[in-house]
């Protein structure tokens, strides 16, 4: 496929694990573990979006290219926004959004992201999804839901245990089709990307508190790549990160 660029958004300030980009995996900052599982993907180049001058210095340190942002930025899709500003990126240019508390990320699937939106030039945006296996996480308010159509497109995402099983929700089991989790990364079009912070929010977004409802409410559409393989654990509070830790050392 052609070439594509990696964003990694990097924030500072995180209420549940503070400087949370530096944090210390194996010896080296958690941003730059992302930035280097993400250069063995085909990408042709990955940049940080920083917003702190203590983690354009960490990467710096260790061969990672980032650029600074703007500290006031309300959401990751604004700071990228900002970068492709920034990098002068062609509006038909792909850019995977990879998340900076993802250390584990598998470069394949950033691989295979970029590949489902290069495929379909009727989608401004692609992201992936997996099935669910634990009728736990299908209830489960912290696990997205992605519903997709016959083109494998999102028809909606949620919160809630979606399709809701009308007539089976008082049994201890799956619907089938089982249901899909949704994974927080996605590939968008540098034209899009830039202009989706001027989109007015959408009331679903609010309510779901789920930003990629924006697009839909706004009549644009998502592809949905299926992978057979949950990804491995994000960080967001300090038991997270122990967990990696103790991964990346067994590793």
């Amino acid at each position: 496929m052609a070439g594509f660029t990696v964003l990694i958004p990097a924030r500072l300030a995180s209420s549940r694990l503070p400087d949370k980009p530096l944090a210390d995996i194996a010896g080296l900052p958690m941003v730059v573990r992302v930035a280097q599982r993400a250069a063995l993907s085909g990408a042709t180049r990955c940049v940080v979006a920083a917003d702190d001058e203590r983690i354009l210095q960490a990467c710096a340190q260790h061969g990672v290219a980032a650029l600074a942002t703007r500290a006031d930025h309300p959401s990751g899709s604004d700071r990228l926004a900002e970068a492709c500003t920034a990098l002068g990126l062609a509006d038909d240019q792909i850019v995977v959004n990879v998340q900076g508390d993802e250390p584990l990320i598998e470069p394949a699937l950033i691989d295979a992201v970029a590949a489902e939106l290069q495929a379909r030039p009727d989608c401004a945006m692609s992201t992936a999804a997996h099935a669910i296996h634990r009728r736990e996480d299908w209830l489960d308010p912290n696990v997205v839901k992605v519903v997709t159509d016959a083109r494998g497109t999102a028809s909606y995402f949620s919160r809630a245990p979606i399709p809701w099983w009308r007539d089976g929700m008082a049994r201890d089991e799956l619907p089938s089709p089982a249901p899909l989790r949704h994974i927080g990364i996605y590939a968008y079009r540098a034209g899009f990307l830039r202009r989706f912070p001027t989109l007015p929010p959408a009331p679903t977004e609010r309510l779901e508190s789920l930003e990629q409802l924006r697009v839909l409410w706004h009549g644009e559409r998502i592809a949905v790549h299926l992978t057979a393989l949950a990804p491995g654990p994000g960080v967001d509070t300090p038991q997270d990160l122990e967990r990696v830790r103790a991964l990346i050392r067994a590793a």
